[in-house]
């Protein structure tokens, strides 16, 4: 489908070459909305033409329009304003093109490989938190748009199950768990072994403190290592890594536990995998693959046996692959995780949503698979993105000061209902029954749609500040907001006699149409554009700032515009269509962002 900017483009080429004897490719002239405070419906920078033209600004702006004006009967007007030339199109063409909207098909299935994006990657000694979410909603989202684009897309989790942190939480349960279990304290499974983590912790920092007082020249790592707590976690860690029974049917029950939170919590937050993949599977791979590195000379073992990636000639500095006990680190298992999932998939594209503090990381593991003689190291991307912090500050871990994603998504639920009834009491109606599946269920999903909206709104690669109360406002730009507009616009077709998505018939010949109306269809017609952007740039924010502008603007033009009252029975028909499609489109970028489009509210 042709758009009125791709006609326009190819004219302005042909304008410029003609009258100025400028080449311009079509791809490097682009047009925008013409700015509220003045006539027309598209802009054109002149600018970059002036030099060429030997004329004013406005001359040249006026000399491209004429041409324009002669060579396209969709333009009807025009005027030049300093460098700008702002185009007035057609009523008839909007009209038509909503219709052609209304028909277009989604973007063609991709003849390619499967892009492979893995989030979430949780570790096994605490529960889910608020930076899990960013990283979970996120690759999430961006799975979505990249399968809206026409790829197909595999989403995977990486479980860091093992590793000196996981038997921090066993060794805290064994010497002060007393047996307790999830049925026995009532505490999901993640959370009960979270708590052990947080113990764990306390009791190392009781042993380190003391170690401090007589030695105080020694770092904060080297008393903790000198800690009797400290050498027994990695005396588990050998014996884990040696297969001792005990340990590992101990890893096996806790592990459990925390699998069934994870699961609970995935289904609140409506994501899911197509595989998981579990570092205790993948890290003798990468083990086996460091050995390759020494025997082909490209990586070196040191004198105390540790192994390392000398990068210091390509401008980084020495990496850690395999301790001097044996054990594997990150980079080991994340080594063997890539080329099992190479192997799995063959993907054209790999990648891993975590966040900017693993940069570095990211950067050395393709290094070291491209010395290794893994050409598909290539392929992998690093979705880098911002931390999440509070009000407050910093959330961590071993403080146990972290929001928890289960205490997170009760209380945006409550503040939805708080919320809601507010506003009821501002406007003098009464509350629902709050007992009821029906409100129940409303105000999960717009805490959900909160929660979601406020997260993914921001551009992925900055630091944000998350705060409920703001996030749940129904009139800025947040995700209730999108979703009453889509209830109000649910509501009135149901008022004008169309329940289904079914298009609402309209005949265009003739039909004279506002700026409010045309500049609505301008937003439809650049959905397919913001949509392709978000899959080129895997940023959900362009997704959710387009609808935060498509619904302001409908809102605008509903409280000015009469829909159900209008006379006129061919424009009311058209104002119909058009009110459908914002909807419409309103729920499908909603789906991207992985929130619900209630029907009423």
């Amino acid at each position: 489908m042709e758009t009125i900017e791709n006609l326009l483009g190819k004219l302005t080429a042909q304008a410029v070459k003609q009258l100025f004897g400028l080449e311009v490719e079509q791809g490097n002239i682009s047009f925008q909305k013409t700015d509220r405070k003045f006539e027309g419906d598209l802009t054109l920078v002149v600018f970059p033409f002036v030099r060429a033209s030997r004329k004013s600004p406005e001359e040249t702006g006026h000399a491209i329009g004429s041409y324009l004006q002669e060579n396209c009967p969709e333009v009807t007007a025009f005027n030049t304003v300093k460098g700008f030339l702002n185009l007035s199109v057609a009523d008839g063409y909007w009209v038509r093109h909503l219709d052609q909207l209304r028909r277009q098909a989604a973007p063609a299935a991709k003849e390619s490989k499967p892009v492979v994006i893995e989030y979430s990657s949780p570790n096994t000694n605490k529960p889910l938190h608020l930076g899990h979410i960013r990283n979970i909603l996120l690759g999430w989202s961006v799975s979505k748009i990249l399968q809206a684009n026409g790829y197909t897309v595999k989403k995977v989790n990486l479980v860091n199950d093992r590793g000196i942190h996981i038997c921090k939480s066993m060794l805290a349960w064994l010497k002060w768990g007393e047996g307790e279990t999830p049925q026995s304290s009532g505490m999901k499974g993640d959370h009960l072994v979270g708590k052990y983590y947080v113990v764990f912790s306390s009791k190392l920092k009781e042993q380190t403190d003391k170690i401090l007082e007589t030695n105080k020249e020694l770092k904060k790592e080297e008393a903790e290592n000198r800690t009797g707590l400290m050498q027994e976690a990695q005396a588990m860690l050998r014996k884990w890594e040696s297969g001792d029974e005990q340990v590992r049917a101990l890893w096996r029950k806790m592990n459990g536990w925390v699998y069934e939170g994870f699961d609970a919590t995935y289904e609140q937050l409506g994501v899911g995998f197509d595989k998981v993949y579990y570092e205790s599977d993948t890290y003798l791979l990468g083990k086996s693959m460091v050995q390759e590195g020494l025997d082909k000379g490209v990586l070196v073992r040191k004198e105390d046996g540790s192994v390392w990636a000398d990068l210091r000639q390509e401008g980084l500095d020495e990496k850690l692959l395999l301790r001097k006990d044996g054990t594997s680190v990150y980079m080991t298992q994340d080594l063997g995780t890539a080329r099992l999932r190479q192997q799995d998939f063959d993907a054209e594209k790999l990648i891993y949503v975590v966040g900017n503090e693993q940069n570095y990381h990211f950067d050395v593991l393709k290094r070291v698979l491209r010395r290794l003689g893994y050409a598909w190291g290539e392929k992998i991307t690093h979705l880098s993105y911002g931390m999440v912090e509070l009000p407050e500050g910093k959330m961590k871990s071993r403080e146990g000061t972290v929001v928890d994603a289960d205490d997170l998504i009760v209380k945006m639920t409550e503040t939805a209902r708080e919320t809601s009834e507010e506003i009821r009491a501002a406007k003098g109606l009464a509350n629902p029954d709050e007992n009821s599946e029906e409100s129940g269920r409303l105000y999960f999903e717009l805490g959900m749609g909160a929660l979601k909206y406020f997260i993914l709104k921001v551009d992925p690669v900055k630091n944000m500040l998350f705060n409920p109360k703001e996030s749940i406002d129904f009139n800025g730009n947040t995700g209730p907001f999108l979703q009453y507009t889509h209830a109000r616009i649910r509501s009135l077709l149901r008022k004008s006699g169309f329940q289904t998505d079914s298009p609402v018939p309209y005949e265009a010949e003739g039909l004279r149409i506002s700026g409010k109306e045309k500049g609505l269809i301008q937003n439809l017609s650049a959905y397919a554009s913001v949509l392709k952007q978000a899959g080129e740039q895997y940023s959900p924010a362009l997704i959710a700032n387009y609808l935060y502008d498509l619904a302001k603007d409908f809102n605008g033009f509903y409280q000015d515009t009469n829909v159900l009252r209008e006379e006129n029975a061919r424009l009311k028909a058209f104002r119909l269509a058009l009110v459908q499609q914002i909807g419409l489109t309103i729920k499908k970028g909603l789906d991207l962002l992985g929130i619900s489009a209630p029907e009423k509210m």
